[in-house]
């Protein structure tokens, strides 16, 4: 087991930067997903704490050792990829004794090692089988199966779920969870899929064109999110998003969206944007499920408005509506029972405790 430090990573393509310079650490038997759009230097990273991709500048630590120019077969790490990556011609045995009888260890005990992996991944009954008489589920956990043996300082999964269909990730989701709370070994995870980065990981790694732009708890970053970038890319559906203006009345704040819709800022937040007044590119963020029906009885920081409806979408749970405010389209949250109909007036209530402001001018959350 062992912690993994980043320190000022930087890696250029020729003249292109991939990664600019990033710092991270990562604790021993921590789980952290790197999540981001294409080309957001998330997988890059994960393959130079790997010793696939050759760092430009800066330190990568594995436990106390700077490893930049140590091997990968010598970093005592384990990698599960995307393809699986398993010899079509070797039992599920053979493929995840394989690197252990490269290593010469003993036949006893890596019968123990790969019975025991086995045992946590539930493919006991697979281990004479070949890997095309297998599911792709199956085949995930005999790749994941093939990294515990080895007992490795950390994991490294890169987007290893992204072959599989939407009922299986969500499965297989829950499998990766439960082994590493059986096996806690520090864990790198990089996915595109911010559900999957929510769902498992103890901490969350944003990153945005070569850069992290926020490190926290999946909780955190959903509901404190640092920056626009962030604020929009955690969550589905995403945060809304009105171009607004702040204004001050009677010693009180308030955020204007249109001529007929304002609300008042929280009065805990009133000193918190005070300064921020004389902006002119501020955007009213807020969560569709902070949008909703007006209740029977308002709460002191939920505010009632109306709007004609554009589309509703029917979720079973939910019913999402859409609309428009100052040309932005707006989703919202309802009751299924509430009567949201497409082209009607419909009166909706937005909880303000949970609005944020945003400079779009720097992209940072105020």
């Amino acid at each position: 087991m062992a912690q993994v430090t980043l320190r000022k990573v930087v890696k250029n393509y020729d003249e292109t930067p991939a990664v600019r310079g990033i710092d991270l650490d990562i604790a021993d038997k921590e789980f952290v997903v790197l999540v981001g759009p294409s080309g957001c230097g998330k997988s890059t990273t994960l393959r130079m704490i790997a010793g696939l991709e050759e760092i430009t500048a800066g330190d990568i630590l594995i436990g106390d050792q700077v490893v930049n120019d140590v091997p990968p077969k010598d970093r005592d790490i384990a990698m599960v990829f995307q393809n699986y990556a398993l010899y079509p011609h070797m039992t599920v045995y053979e493929n995840m004794s394989f690197g252990l009888r490269l290593k010469k260890m003993p036949k006893a005990d890596i019968d123990v090692r790969v019975q025991s992996a086995a045992r946590i991944l539930d493919i006991t009954e697979l281990l004479q089988r070949k890997p095309k008489q297998l599911s792709g589920g199956q085949r995930q956990r005999v790749a994941m199966g093939r990294a515990i043996v080895r007992d490795p300082k950390v994991f490294l999964f890169d987007e290893p779920l992204s072959n599989l269909d939407a009922k299986l990730r969500v499965q297989m989701r829950t499998e990766i969870k439960k082994v590493h709370q059986k096996v806690r070994t520090t864990t790198v995870y990089v996915t595109h899929d911010q559900v999957e980065a929510m769902t498992l990981a103890d901490r969350v790694v944003v990153m945005n064109g070569g850069n992290i732009e926020q490190v926290g708890a999946p909780n955190d970053l959903y509901h404190a999110p640092a920056t626009k970038f962030v604020a929009s890319f955690i969550g589905s559906p995403a945060m809304n998003m009105i171009p607004c203006r702040l204004e001050q009345a009677a010693g009180a704040l308030r955020v204007r969206l249109t001529d007929e819709i304002t609300f008042p800022v929280p009065a805990s937040r009133t000193a918190r944007y005070q300064p921020h007044l004389s902006k002119s590119r501020l955007l009213f963020g807020l969560r569709p499920e902070h949008i909703t029906e007006v209740p029977r009885h308002l709460e002191p920081e939920q505010h009632p408005f109306e709007v004609t409806l554009d589309v509703t979408e029917p979720m079973g749970q939910e019913t999402l509506v859409y609309f428009t405010v100052n040309g932005t389209e707006i989703c919202a949250s309802v009751n299924p029972t509430a009567g949201a109909q497409s082209d009607a007036r419909m009166a909706l209530a937005a909880d303000l405790s949970n609005m944020h402001l945003i400079d779009d001018e720097t992209g940072m959350v105020l």
